[in-house]
């Protein structure tokens, strides 16, 4: 019996992405989504560029390949992360995470549309599956004595729209990066090059009048849960991700690397005390459902 490796890195990404939602909220709404991921950005590339050196093992891909991974990184990690942060930032990780795990219907369309990949029947309930559950999933009415990551910060609308331009971003990231993946790459260096090119392109942005403004303080506390995120989203998170991508089917690791609104309700139990509503669990379980029904086929 061969061990799932791959399979099991997907939901550790999956794990991953659900932790860094939840360790992400304060420090966003202290630093901006922008110069949050900036700072994040900056950190992982240092500590990939010591990993590739340490191992010695990675060798350099060739500059097709490190142009294909450079726009994948500007895609999925400056713009989807980004937007992924100011939904969290506005309507919390929970409702953030359900609405980024329209990702995986998302690159289903983009296949079918601009690769010409099959989408059968099965694939359009699916999709509507999952829909109505990330629906179900954020539009429920929060508590009077909501914990601050439940609390909404402004309109939902404008999160949720954030939420949506995440999940493009990851899902037009993962489909640049897939054919480079899957030719067998190392995916410290191709993490390296996603994160270092992103990082890059948003110094470049932050030296101009065009960077928003940092609405809060940087104290030592926001520094650590925003090198925390780094590490577990991007460094161990889409390293995890980029990895399950060489060795099995894409539809399976999408699937598995999508669970992260099934996975954050029990983990925002235990940090807040306060256990999401049965109509929370329903969605997520519904949204899973849909997505299994999209690529599991």
């Amino acid at each position: 019996m061969t061990f799932p490796l791959h399979e099991l890195a997907a939901v550790g990404t999956a794990t991953c992405w659900a932790m860094t939602g939840m360790i992400s909220a304060d420090a966003v709404r202290a630093l901006g989504a922008f110069h949050f991921n900036l700072i994040r950005q900056g950190f992982v590339t240092l500590l990939l560029f010591g990993i590739v050196v340490i191992l010695g093992k990675a060798g350099y891909p060739g500059q097709p390949a490190v142009v294909v991974l450079a726009a994948s990184g500007v895609i999925g990690i400056l713009l989807g992360d980004t937007f992924n942060f100011a939904a969290v930032g506005r309507i919390g990780p929970r409702r953030a995470g359900a609405i980024f795990a329209l990702n995986a219907p998302m690159a289903a369309l983009m296949g079918w549309a601009l690769l010409d990949e099959a989408l059968p029947l099965q694939a359009v309930a699916g999709i509507g599956l999952t829909a109505g559950g990330v629906a179900l999933a954020i539009l429920g009415r929060p508590r009077a004595d909501a914990h601050r990551l439940e609390a909404l910060r402004g309109s939902l609308l404008t999160g949720a729209l954030f939420g949506l331009g995440a999940a493009f971003g990851q899902a037009a990231g993962s489909l640049i990066a897939r054919p480079v993946m899957v030719s067998g790459i190392d995916p410290y260096m191709a993490s390296l090059i996603r994160v270092g090119a992103s990082g890059l392109a948003m110094g470049v942005i932050a030296a101009t009048p065009l960077a928003p403004a940092r609405p809060g303080v940087l104290t030592g506390k926001v520094l650590l849960l925003t090198a925390a995120t780094a590490i577990i989203g991007l460094l161990i998170g889409m390293t995890l991700f980029l990895y399950a991508l060489q060795g099995s089917q894409t539809g399976i690791i999408a699937t598995l690397s999508a669970t992260s609104p099934v996975i954050i309700l029990p983990l925002l139990w235990l940090r807040t005390g306060q256990r999401p509503s049965g109509l929370s669990f329903c969605g997520a379980a519904l949204a899973v459902t849909g997505l299994a029904l999209i690529f599991l086929r």
